[in-house]
């Protein structure tokens, strides 16, 4: 099971490195908040198939009600990432772009892991994360050299 989580995480990078580069080449057609409307648009279509004509949901909406105000920020969240990842691609490029993301996600992640953040499992911050933080951020800067 824990292999198969890694592959999805896997590839969920590859899409995100692809997803960015596309919405870049969109933004620089339409425009940066113009894109960010029509993917959002684009994704709400598929979400709509595959929850009311597919049957694919496997949740119960029914209880969006009883959960916690601050769960909504996802969504709000979302935008500023679809802007921003456009809006750095189109300066910087897709691989220093997608490095600065994963340098931001990785070291966010700990600290949301430490702290069991939203009602997730506490995963104790460790010397060993922090040497890998360090290590990554040493291949970031690397990365970002010309």
């Amino acid at each position: 099971m824990f292999l198969v989580a890694l592959l999805l995480a896997f590839i969920a990078g590859v899409s995100m490195a692809f997803q960015g580069s596309l919405n870049t080449g969109l933004g620089k057609i339409i425009g940066l908040l113009e894109s960010t409307f029509i993917v959002h648009l684009v994704g709400t279509g598929l979400i709509l198939l595959l929850l009311f004509a597919l049957h694919l949901g496997k949740g119960d909406l029914g209880k969006v009600t009883s959960a916690p105000w601050y769960l909504f920020l996802g969504g709000i969240i979302g935008v500023i990432i679809y802007y921003a990842v456009i809006a750095s691609m189109t300066r910087i490029g897709v691989a220093k772009a997608t490095t600065a993301i994963i340098v931001g996600q990785v070291g966010t992640a700990l600290i949301l892991d430490h702290f069991g953040c939203f009602g997730l499992e506490k995963i104790p911050f460790t010397w060993v994360k922090a040497v890998g933080v360090i290590l990554l951020a040493c291949g970031a800067r690397l990365m970002l050299m010309k």
